[in-house]
């Protein structure tokens, strides 16, 4: 489960990451708060246009970033990102303590965060596979999803405590400084132990084009980003959910919101760490997640009470970081190690590029029909491409599952069968 951590690179990378996962979290439930309390009145709206901000130059830039991140050493491009997003969240936190912060300014910052988050994304991606060698490369994702989630398991919390004693701005302040763990542990790496991709193609828009052509010649990718998109932009809108269904419908305040984020997180460390024990993803993992996603989903948008809501929030994160991990690690092991940096930009482009309209569709559904139809969005759009997606799957690769024997071997026996005859199959 832990065996990338054996790469000294990756170790002290990851111990960076977690600081900086822990403080983002914290950053977000704080902006969140600042949104809903301190700038509008509870407006879902607001906070959907917030949101969306900050996925919107991932779906304009992410592109031309992966042929950066192709084209120049990964280790530089994160160092500029990521004090570049440090800075911002500093900005930010200074605006609140000194009560200067008004809606637009946080429209403006979102939408920075996000240019520099695009740039990010795919140079971060792509980089642990010059940390680790490729039969680690699954485990070193699963591990990295667990340290994302890690931080959402204790940030949420955490800054629902902080804001509750000291208020939004010092935690925001608290967030800008979280930055410096992993530009500190970036810079802390042994550069010659990394082992970058040879570079074979052109300069400039011709290195997007032939990123697209790639992914364009590969049916098996399009699917993948095809469930990355829908995923992303009807399923994983939490930090809107969560928000609307803590205030709106349980009439709860900051602490308990930050908790409803911290129990999802359970779920999808489980999850990350479930993940990292496996070789490879298969497709049945991946579609066999996003139904059970979907399902779970609907008895969270039904929920009675905040309680049973709180506890469906973990079987829930567990499925969502299943298909995630799941997706990302499909792609990451089946392309080509030098244009793995503009694949990968493709994919979170896909994945994160259609929150700019989910959000605030999202939002407004929140605010048109009430805060459980913004979750049972997620139940109708992942199932309907959950069922679509098998449906192909299996017609175009003939997919068929045998009996495994644990329980083969007594179904046979029950049906009367020899256990010399060849055991049935069924499709699946």
């Amino acid at each position: 489960m832990f065996s990338a951590l054996s790469v000294r690179n990756y170790r002290i990378y990851a111990t960076g990451a977690i600081v900086s996962n822990t403080g983002t979290w914290m950053g977000r439930v704080a902006q969140d708060w600042v949104v809903l309390t301190e700038l509008t009145d509870n407006s879902a709206s607001a906070l959907g246009i917030v949101t969306g901000l900050q996925f919107l130059p991932i779906l304009l830039l992410t592109p031309v970033a992966g042929a950066l991140s192709d084209a120049l050493p990964k280790r530089k491009v994160m160092l500029v990102s990521q004090a570049t997003m440090a800075i911002l969240a500093l900005v930010m936190g200074i605006w609140v303590l000194t009560g200067s912060m008004e809606l637009w300014h946080m429209y403006l910052l979102a939408f920075l965060s996000g240019a520099a988050s695009a740039f990010d994304a795919p140079a971060r991606q792509s980089f642990v596979s010059e940390m680790v060698p490729p039969e680690k490369l699954t485990n070193a994702v699963g591990l990295n999803s667990a340290s994302f989630h890690s931080g959402r398991l204790i940030g949420p919390a955490t800054a629902g405590l902080l804001i509750a004693a000291f208020g939004t701005g010092p935690t925001l302040v608290i967030n800008a400084f979280t930055f410096v763990a992993v530009i500190v542990a970036l810079l802390l790496l042994d550069v010659n132990a990394l082992a970058p991709g040879p570079d074979r193609t052109g300069k400039g828009r011709a290195r997007v084009r032939e990123g697209i052509a790639y992914v364009r010649r590969r049916p098996d990718l399009i699917l993948i980003m095809v469930i990355a998109f829908m995923h992303g932009t009807f399923g994983m809108n939490f930090q809107i959910t969560n928000a609307l269904m803590a205030t709106e419908v349980y009439g709860k305040g900051v602490t308990e919101y930050g908790v409803t984020g911290s129990v999802m997180a359970i779920g999808s460390l489980a999850g990350a760490l479930l993940a990292a024990r496996r070789d490879r993803p298969r497709w049945r993992l991946l579609l066999g997640s996003l139904a059970l996603f979907s399902f779970f989903t609907l008895f969270l948008a039904l929920a009675p009470s905040f309680t049973l809501y709180t506890v469906l929030l973990v079987p829930t994160g567990l499925t969502a970081l299943t298909v995630m991990v799941s997706a990302n690690a499909m792609v990451q092991l089946s392309v080509d190690q030098a244009v793995r940096g503009r694949v990968m930009a493709l994919y979170m482009a896909v994945f994160f590029g259609g929150t700019p309209l989910g959000s605030p569709f999202i939002g407004w559904v929140g605010e048109t029909f009430g805060a459980r139809w913004t979750i049972l969005i997620a139940t109708l759009a992942c199932g309907l491409t959950a069922v679509v997606a098998t449906v192909y799957v299996m017609r175009s690769d003939n997919i068929r599952l045998r009996l495994r024997a644990s329980w083969a071997r007594p179904l046979a026996l029950e049906r009367g069968l020899a256990l010399t005859e060849p055991l049935p199959e069924k499709v699946t």
